[in-house]
């Protein structure tokens, strides 16, 4: 995939969901994988042409651990004229025993909190439309609701507002414009990677795509165009 292609994707999620408004300042999840730093990539060329102005910078949550080499990613940073901040934190020790949403939340916590410090007010996830499906089939089969997560999510209590510029983008076109442009990626260090529902979920979406090819992009259209609570579009009867 091109970067012209990758504009258009991003382009289409801000416009149809209204996510950006002028004077925001947004922080990305940096975390160098191939999904944020495709983020990276899509948002700041975007900030030269899109009609609303906003600036942007990175933020990398280190969790501790020995060997976590960021210095391509704030090389790429430096060349993209993206401002990287990396939060040093100790976290590893406090998830010894592989307590993954204990890690999720400790990580936000350190991530919102120097969000906050730098002045933004709006968060940029990195998730791409797979994730969303994935979501909502876990959703349906373990707690028997119908939803995802939002487009754009807003925080009363912080006074963030998370947005998901790459929802519209497939994975596979994520890892096509990895392959493209030669996306330093970093290594997920985390001892505790383990095989989870959601790994089930996208294994079980794999095997459903083999009898039914393009399972992902229909569901996917459930969810845009169903009126999927938080999935409105700003204007839609």
């Amino acid at each position: 995939m091109k970067l012209q292609r990758l504009y258009s994707y991003i382009r289409k999620a801000l416009d149809q969901y209204q996510m950006i408004e002028e004077g925001d300042r947004i922080a990305i999840g940096l975390s160098g994988g191939k999904d944020s730093l495709t983020l990276l990539y899509g948002l700041s060329g975007l900030r030269h042409f899109y009609p609303v102005p906003f600036e942007l910078t990175a933020i990398t949550v280190d969790l501790g651990y020995d060997g976590f080499d960021l210095s391509r990613v704030s090389n790429l940073c430096d060349r993209l004229q993206v401002d990287h901040h990396v939060v040093h934190t100790q976290i590893k020790d406090l998830v010894t025993k592989g307590d993954c949403s204990l890690c999720a939340r400790l990580r936000k916590g350190a991530f919102n909190d120097k969000a906050l410090a730098l002045a933004c007010n709006k968060i940029a996830y990195a998730h791409n439309m797979d994730d969303v499906v994935e979501t909502m089939l876990l959703s349906l089969i373990y707690e028997g609701r119908f939803s995802s997560f939002w487009p754009v999510t807003h925080f009363q209590d912080s006074g963030l507002t998370v947005i998901r510029p790459l929802i519209l983008l497939p994975a596979s076109q994520v890892a096509g414009f990895q392959n493209k442009y030669d996306l330093p990626l970093v290594d997920n260090p985390c001892p505790y990677d383990r095989k989870t529902e959601r790994t089930y979920v996208r294994e079980l979406l794999r095997e459903i795509n083999l009898h039914a090819p393009g399972v992902k992009k229909r569901m996917m259209t459930a969810i845009v165009e169903g009126k999927l609570e938080g999935w409105e579009r700003p204007g839609q009867d």
